[in-house]
Order: structure tokens, then C-alpha cells, then sequence
């Protein structure tokens, strides 16, 4: 499927755990799959045509899972960034991280900041991973960022308007979110880019992460495509 008429896909990669569990493995084991889905949908995303796609890799609150999960998934970034590296360079995809990245461990941190050095640039596709995420604390260190401007006088407080804070914020350079995916069954964002899917349309599948594949991502999209986009106003009769 040629992706037309949609530029920004985020996807919230959620049941990688219960996914393993309800085949009697270990929580590790879903993540390790899940690893191989993005490689099929990143690649098959960016065969479409899309522009911009946007996962959740790691949230804020996936901090607090046992030390030996945050661990492995740490382990299975770094492991992503090595081998993927070149095939990014290879289909023109650029890569792009959001969130702390600060509190990603060293190893993890030096690759994503190599990786995205080397891909930057590129214009068949940008990656952006959320790392260590939090929606609510983005748009807190966006506030923040203004505030202090204002407060040394660059800044009129009055000249703030959407257009200025969207700029703020770890997507500055991103379109706004035309469409949010969200596997595992859950109906929730979950704190997963609370401004920039504003007027997202929202797509909720029962398939857990491990098992979506590049025909899933299709059927989503078509499903947006039926969708009527108003952004609030009133569709026209007639």
C-alpha cells in the first residue's frame, strides 16, 4: 500500500509482556519479539512512503518495571542501533530520539547520539523513538524553556500563541500526529504525545505488538482513510 494523504504515524507498541506470558515465557521473550516487528514496520513504513513515524519505545513510568526488564530492553536499544545503523543509511531514513534521553544508560546514549549523527540529514523517512517519555514532561520542559526566556526579556509573554510552544517542544520539527496506533488492547494515549495528537485519529487493535505485521499497519491506515477529518468545525452539507 502507497501511503497518500498521511504524513505522521505514531504507535504506541504496547503487550509485548502478555504477549510472552500467555505463551508461557518470560517477559523478555515479548520484547525480543516486539524488536523484530519494528524492524518489519519501519521498513515496510518507509516502502509506503511515509514521512514521519513516531514509536514509544520507553515511557517515563517504564522506569520503575524490575531492574533485570529495564535492563534487557536497554540492551535491546543498543542492539537495534548496531545493526540497524546501516540499513537506516541504506533506505534514507533518519533517526531522531525524544524524551530524558539523559538517563539512558552510556552505552545506549552514545549509540543513539552516533546513529542519529550519522543519519541526520537524511530525507526518505525520519525514526523518531521516544525514549524515557513523558507527555505531561515535555510539554513542563517546554513551559519552562519559555518561561525562562521571558523572564530574561527575549520573550514577549503576549507573543506565546500554539505555533510558539508546538515549536518548543521535542517534536518542534515534526507535523503535527495524523494518526495514532495503539496495539495490545488497551484505549488510551498514556501519556504518549499529549499536544502533538490533539487532532489525531485514533486507532485501537487487540493484537499485541509481537504479532503486528505490515499487513495490520495497512488495515489502520485504510481505516483512517475512512475517516472524516474536521479539526473541530462543522463538515460542510451539501
Amino acid at each position: 500500500m502507497k501511503i497518500t494523504h498521511l504524513r505522521h504515524v505514531a504507535i504506541i507498541m504496547d503487550g509485548n509482556g502478555r504477549w510472552a506470558q500467555a505463551r508461557g515465557l518470560a517477559r523478555v521473550a515479548g520484547h525480543h519479539r516486539g524488536a523484530e516487528t519494528v524492524r518489519r514496520v519501519v521498513t515496510h513504513c518507509r516502502e509506503a512512503g511515509l514521512h514521519y513515524l513516531t514509536l514509544y519505545a520507553f515511557s517515563t513510568e517504564n522506569w520503575a518495571r524490575p531492574t533485570f526488564e529495564v535492563n534487557e530492553l536497554m540492551e535491546l536499544l543498543a542492539e537495534f542501533l548496531v545493526e540497524q545503523e546501516d540499513r537506516l543509511k541504506e533506505h534514507g531514513i533518519e533517526l531522531a530520539a525524544i524524551g530524558d534521553l539523559g538517563r539512558l544508560p552510556n552505552r545506549a546514549r552514545s549509540l543513539l547520539e552516533r546513529v542519529m549523527k550519522t543519519t541526520s540529514g537524511l530525507d526518505g523517512m525520519r525514526l523518531t523513538l521516544a525514549l524515557s517519555y513523558s507527555g505531561r514532561d515535555e510539554i513542563v520542559r517546554a513551559a519552562r524553556r519559555l518561561a525562562r526566556r521571558a523572564a530574561e526579556g527575549t520573550l514577549d509573554p503576549d507573543a506565546i500563541d500554539d505555533r510558539l510552544f508546538g515549536g518548543s517542544l521535542d517534536t518542534g520539527d515534526t507535523p503535527p500526529v495524523d494518526l495514532v496506533i495503539r496495539t495490545g488492547s488497551e484505549r488510551r494515549l498514556s501519556n504518549f504525545l499529549l499536544w502533538q495528537a490533539a487532532y489525531a485519529e485514533l486507532y485501537f487493535t487487540d493484537r499485541a505488538w509481537p504479532d503486528f505485521g505490515p499487513e495490520d499497519f495497512d488495515r489502520a491506515v485504510a481505516w483512517y482513510h475512512s475517516r472524516k477529518r474536521t479539526f473541530g468545525l462543522v463538515e460542510a452539507v451539501g
